[in-house]
């Protein structure tokens, strides 16, 4: 055998160990991205189902306050409606007033077969349903405003009997507030949800049932609208299979006889949908932990590698529901092999030129993946996302960029702007954890716009969308450059007021953003149409000392300087 010549022997193992090294590089590249991929992706499933859980709360919340508002906990029941029917009356207003989306119906029948319901077709008007009598069937009146004459309407031809509805006969056997099933509404072929609670007497017996209806499809749009990827999937259902709320798929189906019913994950006809709730069912067998996000990582029939989030939302009525977030494995790592391939090959032609050229870039590479995962662990450990400063155009900044747009898309309202509600609660948890370091006292600020449904019933939702920038952009010109201005959700918008150092700057700071917002909007298009908001305040750290109270006590605090705007007006 011929010995290879000295140039051979010199140049092979160099060229080899070039190889081997731009191998080397190019796998770390595609480790060191693909675990960042999937810290990424995992911390986006987890914020997305808690976003999930945020919007079920927020849906099923008024249901409380509503019923609580029509027969507070330990109000004796009236012996007849009849008797007790203005007090009846005015209390069921106020109820539907608190949460008239979803919680515009409320409604109370008794043992002797006799009820009173409100619902609410606005702030301005309702419908009160009626009948003293069991025998009697119900009247429908209409009543303007809390203290409107109720003008008759019509007669139901069906004969309602409050003891024979689910819910009345649901919370006949409980003591505590309690869920019927879900079911299709048949007047609007929507789902509905209704929380009822025991009535009793001055002997503690029962003596009615109060209730009220939550419709779905409010969470149903929520769950239709999440920007969350390319191929990603949302869903609610019930631990049975039964599904609540898609993305991807209706929940409700006809039949071939003309009816509808419910569509269960377990067939529904989504072949992915399907196999995901395969895939949890044996979980929701188990005791799962309300509200914590778990996550898994499954290969589906197509081969295509699918990573999952759900979490079991339960409250004290017992509504068990599951939400669930999955995203295909493509929608994170597309281009990033192709990329890799590319790298190791302009590595290997770089090292041949010059191993100092490679070494550069190796230190390139690994500072950037290194800003890279200090973002994402930063992201993982619930601290406020610093923005990256990384400008490539190969595969890390790709992975850089899509970092950055979910970033953005994280933190951003998309319609006006400003930062949402995660961003703020992170900022918020930020300046509270500082607190001990600089000893600057904050408040914080609920407002919330007046009357804001007339905008959409009047001027149409596009105008709404205008009225919410006007308002955001009035409110953030309003404040100082050191505060932080977020939309909280719907119409509601909080800030964060650091550097409080007395109740006269809080005060002026008030004053100006109310004066800011009391005059038209220019969105409406006119001069004569006031809104206004209604604010609430907490201080830090007088009023609590964690971001999750300050906002519930400015929550309140806002609801009762609305509720006195309201008496205002009305006197």
């Amino acid at each position: 055998m011929q010995s290879p010549s000295l140039r051979t022997a010199l140049i092979f193992p160099y060229v080899a160990l070039v190889i081997i090294l731009a191998v080397a590089i190019g796998a770390l590249s595609y480790f060191a991205g693909s675990r960042a991929v999937l810290t990424v992706s995992e911390h986006l499933l987890q914020e997305t189902v808690s976003r999930i859980g945020q919007a079920i709360d927020r849906h099923v919340v008024g249901s409380v306050a509503t019923l609580e508002a029509a027969f507070p906990n330990g109000m004796l029941a009236p012996e007849t409606i009849e008797a007790d029917i203005d007090d009846i009356r005015t209390r069921f207003w106020i109820a539907t007033s608190l949460h008239i989306d979803p919680n515009n119906y409320v409604y109370y029948g008794n043992l002797e077969g006799q009820a009173i319901g409100l619902y609410r077709h606005s702030y301005e008007q309702g419908e009160l349903r009626l009948k003293y009598r069991a025998a009697e069937h119900r009247k429908r009146y209409r009543i303007d405003g809390i203290n409107g004459a109720p003008q008759f309407e019509s007669t139901e031809e069906t004969l309602f009997d409050p003891r024979q509805r689910p819910w009345f006969q649901a919370a006949q056997s409980t003591n505590r507030d309690i869920w019927t099933a879900v079911y299709i509404d048949f007047a609007t072929q929507d789902l509905v949800a209704t929380r009822a609670r025991r009535v009793l007497d001055q002997y503690g017996e029962l003596q009615g049932v109060v209730a009220t209806d939550m419709p779905l499809r409010a969470l149903n749009d929520f769950i239709g609208n999440l920007d969350i990827s390319a191929n990603g999937q949302a869903f609610i259902l019930e631990p049975n299979g039964l599904l609540i709320a898609s993305s991807r798929s209706p929940n409700v189906k006809r039949t071939a006889d003309g009816h509808n019913v419910r569509i269960n994950a377990a067939d529904s006809g989504y072949p992915l949908l399907t196999e995901i709730y395969q895939q949890i069912q044996p979980d929701l067998s188990q005791s799962l932990e309300s509200n914590k996000p778990r996550t898994f990582i499954f290969t589906d029939s197509q081969g295509d590698k699918i990573h999952v989030a759900f979490a079991m939302f339960q409250d004290s009525a017992g509504l068990q529901w599951v939400n669930i977030v999955a995203l295909p494995d493509r929608d994170f790592t597309g281009g990033i092999s192709s990329n890799v391939i590319r790298t190791i090959i302009l590595g290997v032609l770089a090292t041949v030129v010059v191993v100092l050229i490679g070494l550069r870039i190796l230190n390139w590479v690994t500072a950037d993946l290194k800003q890279l995962s200090l973002a994402v662990n930063q992201i993982g450990s619930g601290f406020p996302e610093e923005p990256l400063h990384i400008r490539r155009n190969d595969e890390i900044g790709t992975l850089a960029k899509s970092f950055q747009a979910m970033q953005h898309r994280l933190q951003t309202d998309h319609l006006t702007g400003l930062p949402n509600r995660y961003a703020f609660e992170q900022g918020l948890n930020a300046v509270i954890r500082q607190y001990p370091q600089v000893g600057q006292p904050l408040a914080v600020m609920f407002v919330d716009i007046n009357d804001f449904k007339i905008i959409n019933d009047r001027f149409g939702h596009d105008v709404g969308d205008q009225a919410l920038i006007e308002f955001a952009l009035r409110l953030r010109t309003h404040v100082r450059q050191c505060d932080l201005v977020a939309r909280y959700a719907g119409d509601e918008f909080v800030v964060i007021m650091e550097n409080i150092h007395s109740s006269e700057d809080l005060a002026m700071l008030r004053k100006n953003i109310e004066t800011a917002l009391s005059t038209p909007l220019q969105a409406t298009g006119s001069d004569t149409i006031y809104f206004g908001a209604a604010i609430g305040v907490a201080h830090f750290p007088e009023d609590a000392d964690n971001a999750k109270d300050l906002l519930i006590i400015a929550d309140r605090n806002m609801y009762i300087h609305k509720a006195a705007l309201k008496e205002t007006a009305v006197g």
